[in-house]
């Protein structure tokens, strides 16, 4: 597992005041208010303040009293530690957590490993094949059958997944 969970990307200052705009990377923004403390370039900010409105979520972080010291923060990553992180709800995981999985069908054939997952209306995932070949799939119902983290498996409905995947 790993220790750290990247939440989000700066935006943009927003306002005199120092604080920042976040694009989310959460299912809800509203989750930041439970992060202590965040991570911007390995380097840690305490948070003072959470306001959340129309997708975004603006902090206020101890350190950054100003405009012009918010807008050297733009583009960077958002990263927590994994203990200052709630733990997901059933059936939820993280997608650092995904990353790496190999991806097989019921029956056992591994279709590939995942390399990446971008959140859209539906999430979308990008599995590399062996052979060097990209399929994307949404992570719509019925594709997906089960996670398993130990096993670093992704087991899907193999009709399913040939029905929605693009390669």
């Amino acid at each position: 597992m790993h220790e750290t969970l990247t939440v989000g990307i700066v935006l943009k200052p927003q306002g005199i005041r120092g604080e920042i705009k976040v694009k989310p990377y959460t299912d809800s923004a509203e989750q930041f208010r439970a992060f202590p403390r965040v991570f911007l370039d390995e380097k840690e900010y305490k948070v003072l303040s959470v306001r959340v409105g129309d997708g975004a979520v603006f902090l206020g972080l101890k350190g950054v009293p100003d405009r012009n010291a918010a807008e050297l923060l733009r583009g960077k990553e958002v990263v927590v530690r994994r203990e200052d992180a709630p733990a997901p709800e059933e059936g939820r995981y993280y997608i650092v957590d995904l990353i790496g999985c190999a991806l097989c069908t019921q029956e056992g054939t591994r279709l590939g490993t995942l390399t990446d997952i971008r959140q859209a209306a539906t999430d979308i995932y990008f599995v590399r094949q062996d052979d060097g070949k990209e399929i994307l799939f949404p992570a719509v119902r019925g594709v997906i059958v089960a996670i398993d983290l130990t096993e670093q498996r992704i087991t899907v409905d193999e009709k399913r997944f040939r029905e929605v995947a693009v390669v």
